[in-house]
Parts: structure tokens; C-alpha cells; sequence
């Protein structure tokens, strides 16, 4: 993929609304994450009301959405947020690679999004309303995106701004979304704060009645409120689609988290800006039979062992792009059948017998050969225990590539088996990796091996005895 200015989105307020360095970004998400409580619902959430202010002001109130995404998959990801910056007709779905945070890379779903482009006039293919250039660009759909990276993980998404709130646009919109998302397990974000500048007393009273609409999942009530001068929102025409969309998608309630205003953080409450985040629950996750035989096969045929001339691809593949990236030059990545499925993957690099650098992705999202080449420059390049790899440490590196099972839950953990089995532990939103030759080179025993991967997670190590802990084992072939 292409990283020029006009495929990828870079980020316009990072460092401004949210930390622009990539750890402290990481951490201040989930900082949030685990100083809200999850609120105990029924059902999935099919869709979110979040604020888009700075993450000082509005972050708590959005993480109180954003967790309830705990454990979920999607197939779709769908963010539509107002603009801010210029106006123009209609919706515009990015037309663009990605959205760039400084946690990483957020891909369009190209597919997805042209399918959506083919509904409705008034939502179509464009730029409008996402850049971020010179002028200040837009934040509101890109203050939600760290939120997603991190309790999602790597996902694709369709990207929209909102040029106008006027009746016709809601209306294609959210008929355009019910349509295409038919069908789908999707999740439709909309970004929207409430009432601008009026005092404590007056914000509240405003603010009510759009909760009001909100709560009660009417989008009509909800644009009536806007209309006569009863509530604000700069995305009620966002949150109406959005409205519309899940409930023609089969939605059933709404359930409202939070309500704050600006003043509880800068202590002025004679002109606030208010917060409020909610859920759109359904009680089915929708799948796609045919889609599930698809992957069910696919994922079949992916298991099987790698021969080792695909191995010494991958290592072939891992080596070339440390290469490239330090040479500057372009490398066309080879592609063969067998490295064509997706599997989860880890690239350990050594310098002298010492670690390197060892980035990887647990669960495969994409194929072998792109998981190779794009994990080994991130452990040469974006590990944050080391500096960039040089080139004259590079003439004398040693490469590993570990291709991973799917993962398997494991509750009895003396059936743990060291050198076969790796290790992950998840409780709230830490979460620790060890590759299977790990605990084979420290000569740890089973138990000493899940304490360890306790800590590699940051948790304390006995962390795997707690009844909300969940514990995998998986294997690894290792080149």
C-alpha cells in the first residue's frame, strides 16, 4: 500500500485532542478504559453514540461506549461523523487507503465502501470533509479511531463525513447503510457531541431532550427536537442515519451510558460543551452462512503445515523488506498459494544471540506473505524496547518467522505443554504473548511459563488464577 498524502489519512489533531506519541496514546485509551465500569447490557452493540471532543474532556464518556466492544468481531466497521471544517452536499466515504493514528494504520474497506457509493446519489466517493493538509482537518471521526484500535485490534472500516444535516441527506444515508449492511455483523459509530456554550443549567435542559429522542430510539423525535430549538447537537443528523440505519438493520433499544458536560473538567460552567455516549443493542449477531462456509473451508485448508520451502519464503520475504525499508526503495512482495492463507504470525530478530527486536499479529488477518513482510518492519523499525535497526546491524542479523494455530481456550493448565504450546492471558484490557521456544530456552516449567506470561502482560503473575482471566494455548511452526 501506497503511503503518499493522497491515499493515506494522516492524523490533523494528534497531539492536540489526543497524545501523539504512540505509547502514550496506547496507554491513556486504555487508562480510560479501565476507569470506566462496563455497564452489563443484553444483546451486541450494533451501533454507538460517542462524543468527539478532546480525550481530557470527552475521553471517560467515550470509553464507556467503546468497552462494551469488549470480546466483539465485526465484519463491518462503519464511522460517520459531521464536518467541522467545510460544507458541501450530501455524505462523503473516504476514497482513500487508510486513516493513520500514531497507534497504526486503520484500512478502508474498499469493497465495502464502493458498494455504499453505488446506493444513493447523495452518498458517494470523496475526500471532502477528511483531509487534514494545512488547515486544520477534521477530528471528529479521527478521535474515535485509537479508542477502536485498541479494544478491536486490527479492523478495516468505512469512513464517512457528513457535508450537511439536512432531511434528504439522513435520509439516504441511513437508507444507504440499511441496505448494504444487510446481512452483515456490523457496527455503525456515530460521532456526535451535544449542546455548545450555553451555561451549566441551560446545556443540561437542552442536552435532556436529545437524550430523550435518543433513549427512546427515535430518530424522528430526535431531528424534531433540533428542528424547533429543544436540544443541539453538531451530529444530530449523524446520530438520526445512524438511528435509522440500525433500526431498519433490526436493532431494538437503545441504552444510554453517560452524561457529562465540559465543566466538570475546566471547572467553568457558565459555557460548556455536553458529552453523552449510548448503545444500540441487538439481541442476534447477524452471519452469513455462505460467507462462514467460505472461511470455515479457507481456514481448513490454512492449517495445514508449511513446507519448508514456503518457510524459507516468508524469511526470503522478511529479510527483503528490512532491506528495502533501509535502502528506501520499493519491494514488490512475492506471492505463492500456500502463503496465501491467514494465519497469525511473529518475526523475532537477533543480533549476536540477542533479542532485536519481535512484533507480531495473534490472530492472521490478512495473508502470510503481507503478515511477513510488514511484522518484520515493525520488529526492525517500530519495537519500542529498541532503537531503528541500522545497516551496518543489519549485515549481521538473524531472522525468525513463527507462523501460529489458531488459538484454543484452556482452563485445566497442567494440560499446558512447554515446547509446544505458546502462551496468551487476557484480563480487562491487558493482555501477554509467549512465543512456544520461549519458555524451551528459559527452561521454565508450566507454571513458571504462565506466570511469565502474566507479566508479559503486565499483570501480576498469579493473574491467571482470576475467574475473569482468559488463558489460550496455540502452536507455532517456527523458520
Amino acid at each position: 500500500m501506497s503511503d503518499s498524502q493522497d491515499q493515506i489519512r494522516k492524523p490533523a489533531v494528534a497531539g492536540l485532542f489526543y497524545p501523539a506519541a504512540a505509547v502514550e496514546l496506547s496507554r491513556t485509551v486504555a487508562g480510560y478504559y479501565s476507569e470506566v465500569d462496563k455497564v452489563p447490557v443484553v444483546g451486541h452493540p450494533a451501533g454507538l453514540i460517542v462524543p468527539h471532543a478532546g480525550y481530557p474532556y470527552s475521553g471517560k464518556t467515550a470509553a464507556k461506549a467503546f468497552k462494551l466492544l469488549e470480546g466483539q468481531e465485526y465484519d463491518a466497521v462503519v464511522i460517520v461523523s459531521p464536518s467541522h471544517t467545510v460544507f458541501f452536499k450530501g455524505s462523503a466515504v473516504y476514497d482513500g487507503d487508510g486513516y493513520q493514528t500514531p497507534i497504526g494504520l486503520v484500512e478502508i474497506d474498499k469493497e465495502l465502501s464502493e458498494k455504499i457509493c453505488d446506493i444513493h446519489p447523495l452518498v458517494y466517493s470523496s475526500s471532502m470533509g477528511h483531509a487534514s493538509g494545512s488547515a486544520r482537518g477534521e477530528h471528529a471521526l479521527e478521535v474515535q479511531l485509537p479508542f477502536l484500535q485498541v479494544v478491536l485490534g486490527n479492523f478495516k472500516m468505512v469512513a464517512i463525513v457528513m457535508g450537511d444535516q439536512e432531511a434528504d441527506s439522513i435520509s439516504a444515508l441511513g437508507e444507504t447503510l440499511a441496505a448494504v449492511l444487510k446481512n452483515r455483523n456490523s457496527l455503525i459509530v456515530a460521532s456526535s457531541d451535544l449542546s455548545h456554550f450555553h451555561s451549566e443549567k441551560e446545556a443540561r435542559k437542552l442536552d435532556m431532550s436529545v437524550q430523550r429522542a435518543v433513549e427512546q430510539y427515535d430518530s424522528k423525535q430526535l431531528l424534531e427536537s433540533l428542528e424547533n430549538g429543544e436540544g443541539e447537537a453538531c451530529g444530530g443528523g449523524v446520530m438520526a442515519a445512524v438511528m435509522m440505519a440500525t433500526r431498519k438493520l433490526g436493532a431494538e433499544k437503545v441504552k444510554f451510558l453517560e452524561y457529562t458536560t465540559s465543566g466538570a473538567t475546566t471547572g467553568d460552567f457558565e459555557e460548556v460543551v455536553g458529552y453523552m455516549s449510548a448503545a444500540i443493542m441487538t439481541e442476534k449477531r447477524i452471519e452469513r452462512k455462505d460467507t462462514l462456509i467460505g472461511q470455515r473451508e479457507a481456514v481448513k485448508k490454512g492449517e495445514e503445515p508449511l513446507t519448508d520451502e514456503s518457510g524459507e519464503l516468508l524469511k526470503q520475504i522478511a529479510h527483503d523488506s528490512i532491506e528495502a525499508r533501509l535502502k528506501d526503495i520499493k519491494y514488490l512482495i512475492p506471492h505463492s498459494e500456500q502463503l496465501s492463507y491467514h494465519r497469525g504470525l511473529f518475526v523475532t530478530i537477533t543480533l549476536d544471540g540477542n533479542l532485536r527486536g519481535c512484533i507480531g499479529r495473534i490472530r492472521g488477518d490478512r495473508p502470510l506473505y503481507d503478515g511477513a513482510a510488514e511484522m518484520a518492519i515493525a520488529a526492525a523499525f517500530e519495537d519500542p524496547r529498541f532503537e531503528e535497526l541500522t545497516e551496518a546491524e543489519f549485515e549481521k542479523l538473524e531472522i525468525e518467522v513463527s507462523v501460529l494455530s489458531k488459538l484454543q481456550r484452556v482452563r485445566e493448565f497442567d494440560k499446558i505443554e512447554v515446547g509446544k504450546h505458546g502462551l496468551m492471558i487476557k484480563l480487562d484490557f491487558n493482555s501477554g504473548l509467549l512465543l512456544p521456544q520461549v519458555a524451551t530456552d528459559q527452561g521454565w516449567d508450566n507454571v513458571e511459563f504462565i506466570e511469565q506470561t502474566c507479566l508479559k502482560a503486565g499483570l501480576p503473575k498469579n493473574s491467571y488464577k482470576d475467574k475473569y482471566a482468559e488463558v489460550y494455548t496455540f502452536t507455532a511452526q517456527v523458520f
